[in-house]
């Protein structure tokens, strides 16, 4: 069911959820969070379909804010909000509110998601592009328990996770992140497995992919050794090699699709590594909604050596004679990198 408001405001837009809920004999009680997208018209199609695809395993009131500031003075100067309530079967489990806010309120679009939270619930807000320098003191990201980036999509995706990490507070996480967690939880198996000692380390990947750059980082923080980052065509992560004196434990994942995990003294496994769709990255975070200290200690580390996109490799090195990023995270281990996801 979906119904159209013009030049309404955030009392008219709950009216009409009610009404559309009674209409269709649904209620609010299985929605468990609120997630707020804040995005534009041109990313708005896609970002919708990935939460309503999440919102399957995660029933939420979807608020997506578009802002239209408008070009000329005149459409600047005006104020107007217009809305599209979705409920039912064209908002997956939950229910979506399209938010236009047009002139100045673009500017004040935490005056109108504000009323529209559900009560008690905890609040996600979701920068699919273009996020605040700082999303913990973006007027929406306050309002928020996560807060979600995605530095792949910034104009030099690596230098973005610099970003990230003068920036990070708690809540805050990337999806550049999320999508590593498979490559973490079967190199912590692998670990797991045999108990040697790690000297170095090599994780291959396309140039411009924060994900690659996090995966080196985290191997680096974790097991405090040098970790050599290699360029490859891709697609994403395509290798990460672990070099112990007993020889070498490989992931290896050319296509995308299949990984290779090679281990001494064992024969050789194929693992499912598919890439995933966004529905999923945002499935896996809605999980947990407590601070990711992995992420942050793994960002946090040796931010200092992200290395130029003109480089073949580099050598992520553990900072001499500098503490790590926060004492707390310093007590994990390799294996516990929200592999319970």
């Amino acid at each position: 069911m979906k119904i159209d408001l013009t030049d309404t405001n955030s009392s008219k837009i709950n009216a009409a959820l009610i009404d559309a809920r009674r209409a269709i004999g649904t209620a609010t009680v299985g929605m468990v969070l609120t997630l707020v997208i804040v995005t534009d018209e041109g990313s708005a199609y896609d970002a919708l379909k990935a939460a309503s695809d999440a919102s399957r395993e995660h029933p939420s009131r979807i608020l997506a804010v578009i802002k239209r500031p408008g070009r000329s003075p005149r459409a600047r100067a005006e104020a107007r909000l217009d809305a599209e309530v979705r409920v039912g079967s064209d908002s997956g489990t939950g229910e979506t509110v399209v938010l236009r806010l047009h002139g100045e309120l673009a500017a004040h679009a935490q005056s109108v998601v504000l009323p529209l939270l559900l009560p008690d619930a905890p609040v996600v807000v979701w920068w699919p592009e273009n996020a605040p320098k700082s999303p913990s003191e973006d007027p929406l990201g306050a309002l928020a328990q996560r807060r979600i980036t995605d530095a792949v999509t910034a104009e030099n995706p690596v230098t973005q996770l610099a970003a990230r990490a003068d920036s990070y507070a708690p809540g805050d996480t990337d999806l550049a992140w999320t999508r590593i967690t498979p490559w973490r939880s079967m190199l912590a198996a692998a670990l797991d497995q045999r108990h040697v000692a790690v000297e170095s380390a090599s994780v291959e990947g396309e140039s411009y992919n924060p994900s690659t750059e996090l995966l080196a980082l985290w191997l680096a923080e974790r097991l405090k050794i040098k970790v050599e980052r290699t360029v490859s065509e891709g697609p994403g992560i395509t290798a990460v090699r672990m070099h112990t004196a007993d020889g070498d434990v490989c992931l290896d994942r050319p296509d995308g699709l299949l990984a290779k995990l090679s281990m001494p003294g064992q024969p050789d496994r194929m693992v499912a590594l598919k890439r995933r769709e966004t529905s999923e990255l945002i499935a896996e975070e809605l999980r947990r909604l407590d601070p990711d200290l992995i992420y942050a200690s793994a960002v946090r580390y040796g931010v200092d050596n992200l290395h130029s996109q003109s480089s073949t490799s580099e050598v992520v090195d553990p900072p001499a004679n500098k503490p790590a990023a926060k004492p707390a995270a310093k007590k994990a281990t390799a294996s516990s990198s929200r592999t319970q996801k």
